[in-house]
């Protein structure tokens, strides 16, 4: 999607999830940079969001993440990270969301 990215990764306990997500912005932004793949310099916004799965829900996260292009006809991408954030029953206010966006 233009305006997001779904990852589905397998974590051991002892990794820092703040660390990974650091590290996947940073090699995409200096591959994206260094290969000249956008007309501008790319960064990624600041924050994240991470939803945790159970194992036996792999594969419904794999459809929907292969299936993005046709959901998002539905749902933009704000609408589908409210959708999720009150499915996981995650408190938040909206105005500290999506500044980047609307």
């Amino acid at each position: 999607m233009p305006d997001h990215i779904h990852i589905l990764i397998g974590l051991s306990p002892s990794t820092s999830l703040s660390d990974l997500v650091r590290e996947i912005k940073s090699e995409s932004s200096r591959h994206i940079n260094e290969n000249k793949l956008s007309e501008i310099k790319f960064n990624w916004q600041e924050g994240f969001g991470a939803f945790s799965y159970s194992r036996s829900q792999r594969d419904n996260v794999i459809n929907y993440i292969l299936n993005q292009e046709k959901h998002h006809k539905k749902l933009n991408f704000k609408e589908e990270y409210l959708n999720i954030l009150e499915k996981f029953e995650i408190e938040y206010e909206e105005k500290y969301l999506f500044d980047f966006f609307y």
